[in-house]
This record gives structure tokens, C-alpha cells and sequence, in this order.
């Protein structure tokens, strides 16, 4: 990927609604240029959507849920799309917390939720809702819970720390890249 490319990307996600000209000047190319490289983005899948980031505080949400479940076993696809179905089905007449979903690995689980709560007993549901899912085989669930409302807050949800990182990365990378050059140099005159 072009170091313009993830500038532009960086630039969008600390703020999609500027125009094309305000986007130009802010990487430093031309209007017409951050229009094509925009386009091709889009249809190449690096930019899935537009959206924001609201204060969940404010819109009644008390906790921010990052829920692990350890599953007996390793669920087949199609019982992965077995419960795709179900959620689909239960998503049109419920609310679902979860903001994602997806399998992984670490810390003793094989899978996390990132979810949003109006109070504790919200939470509890949630899980318990989790736990319908049989077929699942759930053995554990453990959730770190973090307060919307604590006004001691470190660094809330926000995509302008990664947006300024991926701006940054082809730079940083190259500053590596110079300094091992460097060193095998020095090292080679040192023989």
C-alpha cells in the first residue's frame, strides 16, 4: 500500500465527513487524487464504511463488556452458520449488545464479544443469553467490564491513536529499515 493511500486512510478515520479538497490539503496532494485513490479504496475493500464513534455514555450505556467464552469444542462451519441463522432470526425481534463477535484465541478462550450495556443486569442477561446457544458447547465465561460512567478514563474508544499510527507506519518502517542498513554498514567497515 502507497504511503498516500494510508495517509488518506488515516485522515478518514479521524474524520470521514471532511470533503475531498479538505482531505487533499490535509495529506498534501490534489483534490482530484484523494477522489481516485478514494474510489479505488473502496472497491478494493480497504474502506468497509463510514461511520462514527458517539459518547455511549450519553446515549444511556453504563458498561462496556468484553466478554471471553472458552468452547469444549471446535464448532464446524456449518455450526457456525447454524448460529449465524439463529442471531439473524433473534436479531429482528431483540436487541443484541454485541458490537462484535469472533473466534480467536488467548487466555484460556476461543472467543470474544465486545458489547455495550445500560446497567449490569443488561449484562447478565447477555450472557445468559450466550449460554442458549447449546449446540455451542460453552464451558466458561469471563468478561472485563469497564464503567462509561468512571470519570477517570485513560483513553476512550477511538480510532485517532490507530489512525495516527497508520499514517506513520510506512515512515517508521523505513527508519528501521535505514538504521539495520546502517548498522550492517558499520559492522562490515568494522571487519
Amino acid at each position: 500500500m502507497k504511503n498516500v493511500e494510508l495517509k488518506l486512510i488515516s485522515e478518514l478515520m479521524k474524520d470521514s465527513r471532511r470533503s475531498d479538497r479538505e482531505l487533499a490539503r490535509a495529506i498534501g496532494t490534489s483534490q482530484p487524487t484523494v477522489t481516485r485513490i478514494r474510489t479505488k479504496l473502496e472497491k478494493e475493500g480497504y474502506i468497509q464504511e463510514y461511520t462514527i464513534i458517539p459518547n455511549f455514555r450519553k446515549l444511556g450505556y453504563q458498561i462496556l463488556a468484553l466478554t471471553f467464552v472458552e468452547l469444549k469444542k471446535v464448532i464446524t462451519p456449518e455450526e457456525v452458520e447454524k448460529a449465524r441463522e439463529i442471531a439473524k432470526k433473534v436479531l429482528k425481534n431483540e436487541l443484541f449488545e454485541a458490537v462484535m463477535a469472533e473466534r480467536g484465541m488467548g487466555l484460556g478462550s476461543t472467543g470474544v464479544f465486545i458489547s455495550f450495556h445500560e446497567d449490569y443486569a443488561s449484562h447478565l442477561k447477555f450472557t445468559q443469553w450466550l449460554k442458549q446457544f447449546g449446540f455451542l458447547e460453552i464451558s466458561k465465561i469471563n468478561s472485563f467490564l469497564i464503567s462509561l460512567d468512571d470519570e477517570i478514563r485513560y483513553r476512550p474508544l477511538t480510532f485517532s491513536t490507530l489512525a495516527d499510527h497508520l499514517a506513520t507506519l510506512k515512515e517508521k518502517k523505513s527508519i528501521r529499515v535505514k538504521k539495520r542498513y546502517l548498522a550492517l554498514n558499520n559492522a562490515s567497515k568494522n571487519e
